[in-house]
């Protein structure tokens, strides 16, 4: 219940014996985002002399990718299996290629189509995403220090804070911390304070890039 993606949609280009290597990545959920996602980057790039893309769902445990024309091997593959080594999933990336003049050789297009993705995929910011369950603790002003530090010093996310003539404190308790959090606040305020669930949702919490 916990995935790493990327955080948004973005671009990076390098160069490469003088042929452009434009790499877009985007965060996606299903397969036709992907393909609409391909399309919209061959139609914008319908000039270039390759568009080679990856793709990896988690859903139906979908992989897809394609040399557009490279030699076999040599491009849609390095960029899926640079998603494969940072461990991403649920995200598209086309990297677009202008020929320079100069051919690359196979490993030249390799490591570049490679290193062309990894750029695309840190300038998207690499996330994340925690399944939580959304807490809430309603209690008087006399406790927001305490259940703050709690809070800060136990692993869990702080929410939204609603101040009215009690405070009542949204936190986000990741899936499998859900137990310990009840255990804590029960302790903390010897059994007075009461944790409400109001729903479950992922949580982005960013590691690099973006």
């Amino acid at each position: 219940m916990t995935y790493k993606t990327i955080k948004k949609e973005a671009e990076a280009e390098i160069v490469e014996k003088k042929s452009r290597f434009l790499a877009a990545a985007k965060p996606i959920l299903t397969e036709q985002e992907a393909l609409d996602f391909i399309a919209e980057k061959k139609a914008r790039f319908y000039d270039a002399t390759h568009n080679v893309y990856a793709y990896i769902l988690s859903e139906n445990n979908i992989v897809r990718f394609s040399d557009d024309g490279e030699p076999s091997g040599t491009a849609g593959m390095p960029v899926l299996e640079v998603m494969k080594k940072e461990g991403l999933t649920d995200l598209v990336v086309v990297v677009t290629r202008y020929f320079g003049g100069t051919l690359l050789g196979a490993g030249g297009l390799i490591r570049t189509y490679g290193k062309s993705a990894k750029e695309g995929i840190y300038a998207a910011g690499i996330t994340e995403r925690v399944y939580c369950h959304d807490i809430v603790v309603e209690a008087g002003y006399e406790w927001l220090g305490k259940l703050r530090h709690m809070v800060e010093t136990g692993g869990y996310l702080l929410g939204a804070i609603d101040y009215a003539e009690q405070i009542q404190m949204h936190v986000h308790v990741r899936y499998d911390l859900l137990a310990r959090f009840q255990k804590e606040l029960t302790e903390l305020s010897n059994g007075i304070l009461h944790a409400q669930e109001c729903g479950c949702f992922y949580v982005d919490r960013e590691i690099s890039g973006g």
